[in-house]
């Protein structure tokens, strides 16, 4: 027989037992779709993170009062703790201290670094901003800025212009505004955005700039803003807090010298003594990105060990049901012998048999776990994932799968007497 003839012989075979090739298939498909689903939904969260975590540049970096608590479980960890004697851990006593205003103007005034540093503050999160008959939800983030903040933030203005140095300083009632903002007050046209008079609580504002799109994810809107000047926070929102530093190398090669150098600026303008532990942290968006990619591994681990039980018990099940084949196929396989079928040929038909069955299960499987894996995807407003690299991983081990189950089956086929097998009842 020609390989074409024994893959045409498998497949009619399969096809004719279809109660027990879709139960073989089901269990196989499980374990593809369990492994498959959680892969492409990690890749989901991978992506989200990287669009929510990337509000800061490859080159750049921000200088925060505490550390971010992101951590899936056992707290920030840090490094900024004494041990006293007997190995009891203590804080250090500045290590919440707020980022004060002038520790940030003196740190910008003293960085001498080729890079840009920008200062911002955040005012509120639940602003309601106001434009003639029309209001937004009570939603809207207010940020104080300055001249750097959109370029050191990712932004890009579509209409009117940037801050400048006059605005900063006397503090006075201008804004820039998201794109949400533009489609809910100025029905989508930022051209007429510029120059009108919003409220931004008890307070009137002059629109001199209109932001880019950025998109909105499952973390938060980076459109529903307005930015003002620092110095309008401090004169007007009155609000406490810390002031957020950000430094924009000119070159990725020198982040790692700018970092050195903005901590040790820093350090001078926090006046700590050489003996007392940084109060503050240096946040980099790749690094943070990469803490919970790490962290999600865990689950991807976990989707391995699903996925090889599965299989384990599927390729079991799959070598009962090939032997049983053979036991109901016995005088079959007497007949083709006695009229010239040769063991190899036989044995090449029950492990293609073999092959394809699992083969079956890997394509629901696959496309199974897609699907499943990219309601991660729309939940994390991401786009449509499709792991290729994994779907043709999981095609091969599911080719072997059914090439290691149906050896013994095979081996057996090929090797029944022709006589005895005729005489089987």
């Amino acid at each position: 027989m020609t390989f074409s003839d024994i893959l045409s012989l498998a497949w009619r075979t399969i096809r004719s037992n279809k109660l027990r090739t879709g139960i073989t298939v089901s269990i196989i498909a499980f374990g593809i779709m369990a492994l498959i689903g959680i892969i492409t939904a990690i890749e989901a969260m991978n992506q989200s993170l990287y669009e929510n975590f990337s509000i800061l540049g490859a080159n750049s970096f921000s200088i925060r009062f505490k550390e971010r608590n992101i951590r899936f479980g056992g707290g920030p960890r840090s490094d900024l703790t004494r041990t006293k004697k007997g190995g009891n851990k203590q804080r250090n006593s500045n290590l919440d201290r707020f980022i004060s205003f002038e520790e940030a103007r003196r740190f910008k005034d003293q960085f001498a670094f080729p890079a840009t540093v920008s200062i911002s503050k955040f005012a509120s999160g639940n602003a309601t901003v106001l434009y003639e008959n029309e209001k937004t939800n009570p939603n809207v983030r207010v940020i104080g800025g300055d001249e750097n903040y959109l370029l050191n933030s990712g932004y890009t203005l579509e209409y009117g212009r940037d801050f400048n140095k006059l605005d900063v300083e006397t503090g006075r009632n201008v804004v820039i505004i998201g794109s949400d903002l533009v489609r809910k007050l100025f029905k989508g046209k930022g051209s007429y955005a510029i120059g009108k008079l919003i409220r931004i609580g008890s307070n009137r504002y002059r629109i001199i700039g209109v932001m880019k799109e950025r998109g909105a994810s499952s973390f938060l809107s980076l459109d529903n803003l307005a930015l003002v000047s620092y110095n309008n926070v401090r004169r007007v929102f009155n609000s406490g807090g810390s002031y957020n530093i950000t430094i924009r190398a000119n070159d990725f090669k020198q982040m790692d010298a700018a970092v050195g150098e903005a901590t040790g600026v820093f350090r001078q303008a926090r006046k700590l003594n050489i003996k007392e532990a940084d109060n503050f942290y240096i946040d980099r968006s790749d690094s943070i990105v990469e803490t919970l990619k790490n962290t999600l591994r865990f689950v991807k681990y976990a989707a391995y060990i699903i996925g090889a039980i599965t299989l384990l018990g599927a390729a079991i099940g799959l070598t009962n049901i090939m032997l049983v084949a053979v036991s109901e196929r016995t005088r079959e396989i007497g007949l083709a012998k006695s009229i010239g079928a040769k063991g190899a040929s036989i044995r090449t038909q029950f492990l293609w048999e073999s092959i394809l069955i699992s083969l079956l299960g890997a394509f629901f499987g696959i496309v199974l776990g897609i699907l499943v894996g990219n309601l991660a995807a729309i939940f994390f407003k991401t786009g449509f994932i499709v792991p290729w690299g994994w779907a043709a991983l999981g095609a091969i081990i599911c080719f072997f799968t059914g090439l290691l189950a149906g050896l013994y089956p095979a081996s057996k086929a090929s090797k029944l007497d022709p006589i005895t097998a005729l005489r089987y009842e």
